[in-house]
């Protein structure tokens, strides 16, 4: 299949970011064990609210008070799957805009399995690697844990798909990040390589795509915004960092200054 993408011009991304400031969406994150901390910081640097429930009657209480809920299941267990499923229910019922990262989808059984189980719940937004996506769509068998084994490219087929068949929205992310709807093809450029050894940039990109999902408009458009928000601040974090470490900080201090104008071209 032809993929013909359209770029995210600084004219569609800095309002979005503007709006999302001025909204501070609280986002429920459900995410792994590992990122919740660097998650937290993401989003409070972007000027949202973050907030991690994680017990079954609380997060389905709490995805209905929420802007938007990700569904992470990174460090998926079988307590955690069963308030994870209570807040998509809630949220659906309350009309909250839930976004599902699939980590590792396609390598282990029980992430695999609730994940297949999720597409029919309605996602707003689907986020993963190109590996990961296409091990949702059943079109191969996943990557090595959270490390992809394709290009983000190799995914658009499955990425449509996926969009297509589940009415949803899905972002493929790599060295070049696309965001489709099944019709349209959202391509997004920047970001560095820092970004994949700092542990959390893509888990935190997720928390990030949920939180624009909240936004009023273009949905496609927002959540592109949101890869072009992270894409710019790794530009501009590996610019002064000195290496992984101070990366980390660096990037957190590039979200805060952000301010998009002629930087998305």
């Amino acid at each position: 299949m032809t993929h013909q993408s359209q770029h995210l011009s600084a004219a569609h991304f800095a309002p979005i970011l503007h709006a999302f400031r001025r909204q501070s969406p609280l986002v429920h994150c459900m995410t792994n064990d590992v990122v919740q901390n660097f998650t937290a910081n993401v989003l409070l640097a972007l000027h949202a609210s973050p907030a991690m429930v994680i017990d079954a009657a609380e997060a389905a209480q709490f995805s209905s008070m929420a802007d938007a809920l990700l569904i992470n299941v990174g460090t998926l267990t079988r307590d955690r799957q069963q308030a994870m499923q209570a807040a998509v229910t809630a949220a659906n019922q309350a009309g909250t805009p839930w976004t599902l990262d699939p980590v590792a989808v396609g390598a282990l059984t029980l992430r695999s399995d609730f994940c297949q189980q999720l597409l029919n719940q309605q996602p707003a937004v689907i986020r993963g690697n190109a590996s990961e996506i296409l091990a949702l769509a059943q079109q191969a068998s996943g990557g090595r844990g959270v490390d992809t084994l394709h290009q983000a490219d190799a995914a658009l087929d499955a990425a449509q798909q996926l969009a297509e068949t589940w009415s949803t929205l899905v972002v493929v992310t790599g060295e070049v990040d696309y965001a489709t709807d099944g019709q349209r093809l959202l391509a997004v450029h920047g970001g560095n390589p820092s970004m994949t050894r700092v542990v959390g940039t893509g888990c935190a990109l997720s928390a990030v795509v949920a939180g624009f999902s909240s936004l009023p408009g273009d949905r496609l458009m927002n959540v592109a915004a949101a890869c072009q928000v992270m894409a710019l601040a790794g530009e501009k974090a590996a610019a002064q960092a000195a290496g992984p470490g101070s990366f980390a900080t660096a990037f957190i201090d590039a979200l805060w200054t952000l301010e998009g104008n002629h930087e998305a071209y």
